[in-house]
């Protein structure tokens, strides 16, 4: 045989091996169909595959995620909102993702899209402020028993953004702030209210002491002197001196 066939008969068999012959990433699976059948998924590692006879598809087993495109909804109280989301989701069976369905990336996205629609348009606006966790978890179960038949497994769906209409925003501070400057209100009525308590209290004690009306006279007059910016009158009660006139009219009687 001539060193030209020798080659070419080495170039191919080199190359035939190459074909046979895949490196699969840990988090890659190859998806074999021998003859149009299905055969197995198969990595990581090496594998190997019979040239010509076997065909394979590469499927990532990674997690993925897509952003739901914004769209325009309406709610169940009839209230047009715009929201988006984000999906993550990943490949669990690689062999049902090639085969039950054409495009799984594409039909995730798409049923993620109209579930986001059905799902808004059963709750109302109130709903999906303030119980988005509860509205995410909806999504989420509807999503993934949808794509369950397809071997993927829809981990989370997060609402990322509800934009309103400008004039219900400008209702919805009104509202709030309206709220707030009742609680405030509420919060200086009841101080006002505890505050008069403790003078209720203070004065009936004040009412069996005499004495301690008197200190605390007194301690007024001290707080008051000790400004020196201002000349203060006070009016002095007569009863504040009867202690000493008693003391006086007995020690000349005596």
């Amino acid at each position: 045989m001539p060193p030209i066939s020798v080659l070419v008969v080495v170039l191919v068999v080199v190359a035939i091996l190459a074909s046979a012959i895949k490196i699969v990433r840990e988090y890659d699976r190859l998806v074999v169909f021998r003859l149009g059948r299905l055969i197995d998924s198969k990595g990581p590692g090496i594998v190997f595959i019979i040239p010509i006879i076997d065909q394979v598809q590469r499927v990532s087993t990674r997690i993925q995620v897509f952003d739901v495109m914004p769209q325009d909804l309406l709610t169940k109280d009839n209230v047009s909102v715009q929201v988006n989301a984000v999906v993550y989701f990943r490949v669990l069976e690689p062999k049902r993702s090639v085969v039950n369905v054409e495009n799984f990336y594409q039909a995730t996205v798409q049923i993620a899209q109209t579930t986001l629609r059905a799902v808004v348009g059963e709750i109302s606006l109130q709903t999906l402020l303030d119980d988005l966790s509860a509205v995410n978890a909806r999504l989420q179960e509807i999503i993934d028993e949808h794509t369950d038949a397809w071997g993927v497994k829809v981990s989370n769906v997060e609402i990322k953004h509800v934009d309103l209409p400008q004039d219900l925003k400008r209702v919805m501070a009104y509202e709030a702030e309206a709220d707030r400057v009742r609680r405030g209100k509420i919060v200086a009525a009841e101080g006002e209210f505890q505050a008069a308590q403790r003078l209720t209290d203070a004065a009936a004690l004040m009412a069996d002491q005499p004495n301690a009306m008197t200190l605390r006279y007194l301690q007024t007059l001290v707080e008051v002197a000790a400004e020196n910016n201002s000349t203060t009158l006070f009016p002095v009660p007569i009863d504040l001196f009867h202690q000493f006139l008693g003391k006086k009219g007995e020690e000349k009687q005596g």
